[in-house]
C-alpha cells in the first residue's frame, strides 16, 4: 500500500482527499461532535475503498505490463482477453491489435527467412550443376593429346554452359526486382500482332531448327509494358517449343475486347502431366518431362510479370497439347 501511495499521482490525489476530509470533519464537529465522528468514519471508509480500488486497478496494469513484456520476449501463448472488463478495456483493445500485428509481422519474418533459405539453396543447386560441368570440361582441355576438333567441341559446350548461367542470373535478378516491388510497369500501346512477333523474334531460329511452325493470329491492341510482356510471352513460347515435337505447330491467338486483352498460346506437345499442372508456375519447379537444361523459373517469371500488370495466366490441357491463357484486364479485378 505504501508503494502505491508513493506514486506521485496517487500521492497528490490522496492528500487532496485528506484535506477535504479534514475540512469536512472539522466543520461537522463544530456543529455536533457526533456528526463529526460519523463524518470521520465515512471519510476513512471512502478513502479506504478508493485505495483498495486503485490498488486493484494498478495491479491489473502491472499484470498487463508483465504479459506485454512476455509477448515482446517471444511468448506467443499469452492472451489479453482477460482484460476485457473494466476501465482498461479500451487500452486492452488497442494493445490486442498491436500484439496481433506484431505476431503477424513475426510470422511473416519467419516465413521470409524460410523462403530466403530455400531460395538460396535452390539457386546454389541450379548454379552448381553447370559449374561442375564447366570444371570437368576445363580439366579436359588441359589434356596434351586433345585434337583441335575436340577442343572446339569442348569450347562450344563451355560457351553454352556460361550462357545458361548468365541467363539464370539475369532471370533471378528480374525475379528479385519483381519480388521487392521495384519494377514500375509502363503503359504503352502496341498492336497485338506486333507484340507477339516481337516476343518471338529470339525464338525464330530455334523454332526453325526444330522444324516447328509458329502460327500467329492476332486482332486488336495491347496496352501495357511492352518489354516485360515480351519477356513473359517469350518464356511461355519457349516452354511450348521445348515440348513440341518436330514438324508440329505452336499457335498463338490474341484478341481484344472492352474488358480484357486475351492471348492464348497452345502447342501439340502432348500436354502437361496432371500432377504437374498445379505447380508449373512455382519457382524452380521442374515437371516430370522437363529437360536437364531447364531451371524451372521461366514460367514463374512469366506469371509474376503478368499478374503485376493486373493480369491472369492459366495452364490446361486440350486435345493433344498444352494451352496457356493470358488475360490482361483493363479494369481492376
Amino acid at each position: 500500500m505504501m508503494k502505491l501511495i508513493r506514486n506521485p499521482e496517487i500521492e497528490r490525489t490522496f492528500f487532496i482527499k485528506i484535506i477535504i476530509s479534514l475540512t469536512g470533519i472539522i466543520f461537522t464537529a463544530c456543529i455536533d461532535i457526533r456528526c463529526g465522528l460519523i463524518t470521520f468514519l465515512m471519510c476513512i471508509l471512502l478513502i479506504t475503498v478508493w485505495l483498495v480500488s486503485v490498488r486493484k486497478r494498478y495491479r491489473r496494469f502491472a499484470e498487463l505490463s508483465s504479459d506485454i513484456d512476455k509477448i515482446l520476449h517471444g511468448d506467443n501463448h499469452i492472451s489479453l482477453e482477460k482484460y476485457e472488463e473494466g476501465e482498461i478495456a479500451v487500452l486492452q483493445s488497442e494493445l490486442y491489435k498491436m500484439v496481433n500485428c506484431l505476431r503477424q509481422q513475426q510470422q511473416k519474418l519467419k516465413d521470409d527467412k524460410i523462403y530466403l533459405a530455400d531460395s538460396i539453396a535452390d539457386i546454389s543447386h541450379q548454379i552448381r550443376t553447370p559449374i561442375t560441368s564447366i570444371n570437368l570440361l576445363v580439366s579436359m582441355l588441359s589434356e596434351p593429346d586433345l585434337t583441335d576438333g575436340k577442343k572446339f567441341e569442348i569450347t562450344h559446350k563451355l560457351c553454352e554452359l556460361l550462357s545458361r548461367i548468365d541467363w539464370l542470373i539475369t532471370s533471378l535478378l528480374k525475379i528479385s526486382r519483381l519480388d521487392t516491388g521495384t519494377v514500375k510497369f509502363n503503359k504503352e500501346n502496341i498492336s497485338l500482332e506486333e507484340l507477339l512477333k516481337h516476343s518471338c523474334i529470339p525464338l525464330s531460329i530455334p523454332i526453325e531448327l526444330r522444324e516447328q511452325h509458329l502460327v500467329i493470329n492476332a486482332d486488336g491492341n495491347f496496352s501495357g509494358d511492352i518489354s516485360w510482356t515480351c519477356e513473359a510471352i517469350g518464356n511461355i513460347v519457349k516452354n511450348c517449343m521445348e515440348h513440341t515435337p518436330s514438324g508440329k505447330n505452336i499457335e498463338i491467338n490474341a484478341s481484344d475486347n472492352p474488358v480484357y486483352t486475351e492471348i492464348v498460346i497452345s502447342d501439340n506437345g502432348g500436354g502437361i502431366d496432371e500432377k504437374d499442372l498445379p505447380h508449373i508456375f512455382e519457382r524452380f519447379y521442374k515437371g516430370s518431362d522437363s529437360s536437364e537444361k531447364g531451371f524451372g523459373i521461366g514460367l514463374a517469371l512469366a506469371r509474376m510479370i503478368i499478374t503485376g500488370q493486373n493480369g491472369t495466366i492459366k495452364a490446361e490441357n486440350k486435345n493433344d497439347g498444352a494451352v496457356f491463357t493470358l488475360r490482361f484486364y483493363k479494369v481492376t479485378v
